[in-house]
C-alpha cells in the first residue's frame, strides 16, 4: 500500500490515478474528509491528517510500502522558513515513528542552490530526510507548465503576455505536471538503498517566446511577451499583498540567471513527454469553462 499525501492536487492525484490503474493499493492522505468521497470511489482508503500533525501524519504512514511526500508551497514566508521548517519538523518525526520501506519527496529544481531564495524551503527538507535511515528518492522536477495559467486570460483577451523569466528568448527547464505525478508513482514502486535524487523536464525547453507562441496557436490570436522589469518587481509584489517578497525575486533571478539550473543543463535528466502545446490547450479549455 502507498501513502500519498497532497492528493487532492495535480501531482498527487496523477501519482494515485497512475498507481491505481497499476494495480496497487493507495491510501489517500487529507486534511478534509468532504474530499474524500472521490477517492473512496476510486477504491483508495482514506486517512485525515494535516501535514503539520506528526501523530496523525505517522498513523497515516504506518504500515505502508512507500510514502509519497508533497509538502505545502509558501510562497510568501517569513524570515528564516518557519513556516516550513514547522512542516519539515512534522514529516521527519512522523516517517521515523511509522518507518515506512520507502519515501518519495517532491522537491524541485534549485534545492541545492548555494543562494538563499524561495525555494531554500525545499534544500530544508532534502537536508532533514537525509538522515532519517530510510530509503528516500528526491524528485526534483522543473519549472510547471501549468504556471501559464495566470497567463491565460492577458494572452486571451490583450494578447500579452506578462514574464518575470527573462530574457524572452531564453529556454528555461519546465515541466507538465502529469509527467511529474507518473514519474513519481514509477519511482515508488522501485526498490532502492539510501538516498538518491531525480531530475525531471520536459521533451524540450520553453522560453518565453514559446510560450506566447504555443498562446497564439490555441487562441488563434497574435501574443507577444512584455517582460516585468526587475526593478519593479519588489513593489508590485506588495501590492499583490506579499510581506516578504525578497525570497520569490530571488528565485526569479536564479532561473534567469543561471544558478537555478540542473546539475549538468539537464544533459542527464529524465525527460517527460508532455509537450507544451498540449498544457496550453488544457489551460485554455479550463478557463473557459469556468468562464462559462
Amino acid at each position: 500500500m502507498f501513502a500519498i499525501t497532497g492528493i487532492t492536487g495535480k501531482v498527487g492525484g496523477e501519482v494515485a490515478r497512475t498507481l491505481l490503474a497499476a494495480g496497487q493499493a493507495v491510501r489517500a492522505v487529507l486534511r478534509d474528509d468532504a474530499k474524500a468521497a472521490g477517492w473512496k470511489a476510486q477504491g483508495c482508503e482514506i486517512d485525515l491528517a494535516d501535514i503539520e500533525d506528526q501523530t496523525a501524519l505517522a498513523a497515516a504512514f504506518a504500515g505502508a510500502e512507500g510514502v509519497f511526500i508533497l509538502p505545502p508551497s509558501e510562497f510568501d514566508p517569513e524570515p528564516g522558513f518557519p513556516e516550513a521548517r514547522k512542516v519539515i519538523d512534522a514529516i521527519v518525526a512522523a516517517l521515523t515513528a511509522a518507518r515506512p520501506l520507502k519515501v518519495v519527496c517532491l522537491s524541485t529544481i534549485g534545492a541545492d542552490a548555494t543562494h538563499e531564495n524561495l525555494l531554500t524551503q525545499r534544500q530544508l527538507l532534502e537536508t532533514a530526510l537525509s538522515d532519517i535511515a530510510i530509503p528516500v528518492t528526491f524528485l526534483r522536477p522543473a519549472w510547471f507548465m501549468e504556471n501559464a495559467m495566470w497567463d491565460v486570460a492577458t494572452a486571451r483577451d490583450q494578447g500579452i503576455l506578462q514574464s518575470f523569466l527573462q530574457p524572452a528568448d531564453k529556454a528555461f527547464p519546465m515541466v507538465a505536471t502529469r509527467d511529474v505525478g507518473r514519474l513519481a508513482a514509477e519511482l515508488l514502486q522501485q526498490s532502492w538503498i539510501g538516498t538518491r535524487v531525480v531530475e525531471l523536464e520536459g521533451p524540450e525547453r520553453v522560453s518565453p517566446d514559446d510560450l506566447a507562441s504555443a498562446f497564439g496557436a490555441v487562441l488563434n490570436r497574435s501574443v507577444s511577451v512584455e517582460t516585468i522589469p526587475r526593478e519593479t518587481w519588489e513593489g508590485l509584489f506588495r501590492s499583490q499583498g506579499m510581506k516578504n517578497p525578497g525570497p520569490r525575486a530571488r528565485m526569479l533571478d536564479g532561473f534567469n540567471e543561471s544558478w537555478i539550473e540542473f546539475a549538468d543543463q539537464g544533459r542527464s535528466s529524465t525527460k517527460g513527454s508532455t509537450p507544451l502545446i498540449e498544457v496550453i490547450s488544457a489551460l485554455v479549455a479550463q478557463n473557459n469553462n469556468s468562464n462559462e
